[in-house]
């Protein structure tokens, strides 16, 4: 199977808030627009807040962000008034970690790769 492009969709309960926390409080960039629904880029992905959803997050998805400087996007996010669930924090795998929810509670990990660690494809 070839994958010529990825999307998550996300059926919140109330779509106009989970909206506005991915694009004004994560400030990711819209990749497009249509009625109902609004899609985000996601680096390599795409991220689709549409529809209505009747039971809100499942604990069994967790949505992983990789930014570059995960004290700088932490410390922006809590300007903002949002409070992660889980402070930064290198985890046992080598990865910096921080943990945050949005409206429905999906759980949202945001990482940053350090240098020397093998996954690290970005030298900048």
């Amino acid at each position: 199977m070839e994958i010529l492009k990825s999307r998550l969709l996300i059926r919140p309960r109330d779509v106009a808030a989970s909206t506005a926390f991915y694009r004004d409080t994560l400030g990711l960039a819209v990749e497009r627009e249509f009625p109902g629904g609004t899609v985000f880029f996601l680096g390599h992905g795409s991220l689709e807040v549409s529809g209505a959803g009747e039971t809100g997050s499942s604990p069994d998805l967790v949505l992983w962000l990789q930014v570059r400087d995960l004290a700088g996007t932490l410390a922006d996010l809590k300007a903002k008034g949002l409070e992660p669930v889980r402070d930064a924090e290198r985890m046992p795998w080598g990865l910096d970690e921080a943990w945050i929810a949005d409206p429905d509670g999906t759980r949202i990990v945001l990482v940053e790769v350090p240098e020397g660690h093998p996954i690290r494809t970005d030298t900048r």
